[in-house]
């Protein structure tokens, strides 16, 4: 679950990164693809991370 809301943020971080840069819908859409993936990746191993450490 917590990977899930980490891709939307990444999404939406994303999209307004192309916006800010002048970007087209597609562009947006294409910036906030790869960043759900890269945020998605990342909260999956900070996820297993935690989940190692904190358990006995």
């Amino acid at each position: 679950m917590d990977v899930v809301i980490v891709a939307v943020i990444g999404a939406l971080v994303g999209g307004v990164t192309a916006k800010k840069r002048g970007g087209n819908g597609k562009d947006m859409a294409q910036y906030g693809a790869v960043f759900a993936i890269l945020f998605a990746l990342l909260g999956l191993i900070l996820s297993v991370i935690y989940t190692r450490m904190t358990a006995g």
